[in-house]
């Protein structure tokens, strides 16, 4: 049985806590949608902030809704490189001993001590379909990207909830090197 799944091309974007955004934007702020995203109740907001680093600044980087419990910057390896930061490779959430940054909006300034990432690769799948597929939570899986300069991808984490819609997430340095876009497909193959 074929295991195709979609793509999704996470570029750079910031998750705050309501702390954060009201800090940023003003007492009782309350983001407002954009565009839905591929996983049920999350979606790209229309505001977006300025995020400075050491070496840099990226300004207008989307921030994704709703409020989270802890603020995080994902960025891609080549964005790390551009404002000076050593980001991991981490899962979302996952934010222990990471660098911070700056973060600047209409109304005030952040400092995060820590947060900044780069998020591993991974595939969302509602609990249904990992069941069907045989795939737990956390495993690590072997997905081939078919883009203009299709490669295979090693250490693609899987992860299950009844929340999740099925979406393989990658950056877009990842996406640059196989010439993939949003709503190409991938397959899972190991």
């Amino acid at each position: 049985m074929s295991k195709i799944v979609p793509v999704g091309v996470s570029a750079r974007h910031i998750h705050l806590t309501q702390e954060h955004i009201e800090a940023l934007f003003g007492q009782g702020y309350q983001l407002t949608e954009f565009k839905p995203l591929s996983q049920p109740g999350q979606f790209a907001a229309n505001e977006t902030v300025a995020v400075i680093g050491p070496k840099g600044q990226f300004d207008k980087v989307r921030i994704l809704g709703p409020a989270r419990p802890a603020s995080q910057l994902e960025i891609s390896r080549t964005d790390s490189f551009a404002i000076g930061v050593k980001a991991p490779v981490r899962e979302s959430g996952n934010i222990d001993g990471t660098p911070g940054v700056k973060i600047k909006g209409p109304a005030g300034e952040v400092e995060l001590q820590q947060g900044v990432i780069i998020a591993a690769r991974h595939i969302h799948f509602h609990t249904s379909v990992a069941e069907q597929w045989g795939i737990k939570d956390k495993q690590l899986l072997k997905v081939r990207l078919s883009g203009e300069r299709g490669l295979v991808l090693e250490n693609v984490i899987a992860r299950v909830s009844d929340n999740f819609a099925l979406d393989m997430h990658i950056d877009t340095d990842e996406a640059n090197a196989a010439g993939a876009n949003n709503g190409d497909t991938a397959e899972i193959v190991d």
